[in-house]
């Protein structure tokens, strides 16, 4: 007997609750475009003092100051923004897609509470379940066209994403038509588990290199680091898990010449066979300003949880 699809499509958000406890850290992925609010009400939980890790099964979590202030199961999200079907031109796929899909802005009002002007001036963090997470900036996460996507059109339960080939399931972030498909301004986080509110400072503040002067070269490298290379990548522990850490023990610069690590940033793949994007469009001073940065951080380190390996 066949599933009916709204049970597949209400499934879709049960694996959650099992895998969000692996995300208690920043993570990261290697870089991959509107209907109207419905009504109806969503279940809105009071704030605890548990970890937002603790996500219950068949939720997706909605989080303020790593506290979870709501959570929307795949029926209830329905009954606040009605299921629409959405054509993407999709850089993952490398293909034209069609998905059955959520807006996104009127889950956020609902589930924080707040208008759609208030919540574009908040930073945004998007967390994965296997491990990507990106900050956002409300201004970008609340663009017309932003969609959550629970099932494809033409291939129900959705075809394996990225490169490693997993389900982009329980949500993935989608940008509606064919423009915006720049995965460094438009990120699509597939096996998306939980959108939090945190400034970046905040949630990342041992990244930031807050004696260095306004406009120097460590300065412009760490609003690269930022937009480009946190979501995979940790600085004293702090941001994206898939790619190694570049500042604890040893910073990347102590043990990699300046040449390997130019071309590697441009082209990874012609060194191994990785998940890591290229950067070919960095130019040389974008590249100065991003080593300028990593050797800055060199002598700014922070491992309060770092062990000295065991004999």
């Amino acid at each position: 007997m066949s599933t009916p699809r709204s049970s597949r499509l209400g499934s879709c958000f049960v694996a959650i609750g099992l895998l969000a406890g692996a995300l208690g850290g920043a993570c990261g992925r290697s870089a991959r475009d509107g209907g109207s609010p419905g009504s109806g009400d969503a279940v809105r939980a009071p704030p605890t003092e548990r970890d937002e890790a603790a996500v219950p099964e068949g939720a997706i979590a909605f989080v303020v100051a790593g506290r979870e202030t709501a959570r929307l199961t795949f029926e209830q999200a329905r009954a606040v923004t009605p299921l629409v079907e959405v054509t993407t031109r999709d850089p993952y796929y490398g293909a034209t897609k069609r998905f059955r899909a959520l807006r996104l802005a009127p889950l956020l009002e609902r589930a924080f509470g707040e208008p759609e002007a208030t919540l574009r001036g908040r930073d945004f963090l998007l967390r994965a379940l296997d491990g990507y997470e990106v900050p956002i900036e409300g201004a970008r996460l609340l663009e017309p066209g932003a969609y959550l996507a629970v099932d494809d059109v033409d291939i129900p339960g959705m075809a394996p994403i990225g490169p490693r080939q997993v389900s982009p399931r329980p949500a993935y972030l989608v940008w509606e038509g064919t423009t915006r498909t720049d995965l460094t301004t438009h990120p699509r986080p597939y096996q998306l588990a939980t959108i939090a509110i945190a400034r970046f400072e905040d949630t990342f503040p041992h990244v930031v290199p807050s004696d260095a002067p306004p406009d120097s070269p460590a300065r412009r490298g760490f609003e690269t680091f930022r937009a480009r290379c946190i979501r995979c990548h940790a600085v004293n522990r702090e941001g994206g898990r898939v790619g190694p850490e570049l500042n604890v023990p040893r910073n990347v610069t102590e043990y990699r010449d300046e040449a390997t690590l130019r071309a590697f940033i441009r082209a990874p793949r012609d060194f191994r066979y990785s998940a890591m994007p290229s950067h070919r469009d960095l130019d040389d001073a974008a590249l100065d300003d991003l080593l300028a940065y990593l050797r800055h951080m060199a002598a700014h380190k922070h491992d309060p949880g770092g062990e000295p390996e065991a004999e």
